[in-house]
């Protein structure tokens, strides 16, 4: 680890290190800044849903990872007898998105991936203030470099590739299409998180807005970093729901609520208000109206 940087996020201090010219960020800092402290890493990682998402996210970055091992665990993931820290989570899978280390300046790092998901599970709040000053940080670094960073890239991209993932192993395997029929099953689950979290498809948008679609733009173009905070939360929990075998219909109900409630705990710090939720489009899927107190 290289190159040890500080960001301040709610009074807590996030020190950030590089690695193989990739950002991790320090779990420990995080946790220590909420009731449990470094004990909410251990409870984190013994989740069987986190578990999942650090083997696709291995698989997928991680040429060594031990995916044989990897099966070993997570059969027992979940249960009362399951016990998983980050050392043993590392030494037995030979992961790399996880570092821990002991003494002074040591701690459990994760690479910015797995950190961001890990403030979705502690504080959506905190996600988006982390994210904020963890952008402040590379415009500066860019900057200097006199290069260009966004963070919006960031977010579209954090957990595109766990979401397709999980459409690639568990649905397309059911369906049994042709390749040039597989695209659809993509941009179909696309279609879902976009009427979940903005109320409207693509194409419902590009008919609302027939001049920027020529253009080539799309609906995630003009989100903000509110909603692509969310979106990049929906990807990794339809993942989940995907590995589950749970049906679109039940997985849409489930994203919608979980876009409000994180929209709404963002709210707080904004006038983002719910108004491009509350669309009669909803109705469609006989999924009663949204609501404030929702």
């Amino acid at each position: 680890m290289a190159k040890n940087r500080k960001i301040e996020v709610k009074g807590v201090v996030v020190s950030i290190a590089e690695r193989s010219k990739e950002d991790y960020i320090s779990l420990s800092d995080i946790a220590n800044g909420f009731d449990g402290g470094t004990a909410l890493i251990e409870k984190w990682i013994r989740n069987k849903n986190t578990i999942e998402f650090l083997a696709v996210w291995e698989r997928l970055n991680n040429p060594s990872f031990n995916s044989p091992e990897f099966e070993g665990i997570r059969s027992e993931a979940g249960t009362n007898r399951f016990v998983m820290s980050a050392k043993q989570w590392i030494q037995k899978t030979n992961a790399s998105g996880i570092v821990a280390s002991a003494g002074r300046y040591g701690g459990t790092y994760a690479h910015k991936d797995i950190a961001l998901e890990f403030c979705s599970w502690i504080s959506p709040e905190f996600k988006l203030l982390l994210i904020r000053e963890f952008q402040r940080l590379k415009d500066e670094e860019a900057a200097l470099l006199n290069e260009e960073w966004d963070m919006k890239r960031l977010l579209t991209k954090v957990n595109y590739r766990i979401h397709t993932d999980a459409i690639k192993s568990e649905l397309l395997p059911t369906l049994n299409l042709t390749k040039d029929k597989e695209t659809f099953v993509y941009a179909n689950e696309a279609e879902l998180l976009n009427f979940a979290l903005f109320g409207l498809t693509s194409k419902e948008w590009k008919a609302q807005n027939p001049k920027l679609a020529l253009t080539g733009a799309n609906i995630r173009d003009f989100a903000d970093l509110h909603q692509l905070t969310v979106l990049s939360n929906l990807e990794s929990y339809n993942a989940i729901m995907i590995r589950k075998g749970i049906g679109k219909e039940e997985r849409l109900s489930e994203l919608r609520k979980t876009a409000i409630q994180q929209l709404q705990a963002l709210q707080s710090m904004s006038s983002y208000t719910l108004d491009r939720l509350k669309s009669p489009t909803f109705k469609r899927l006989g999924l009663p109206p949204i609501s404030e107190e929702e």
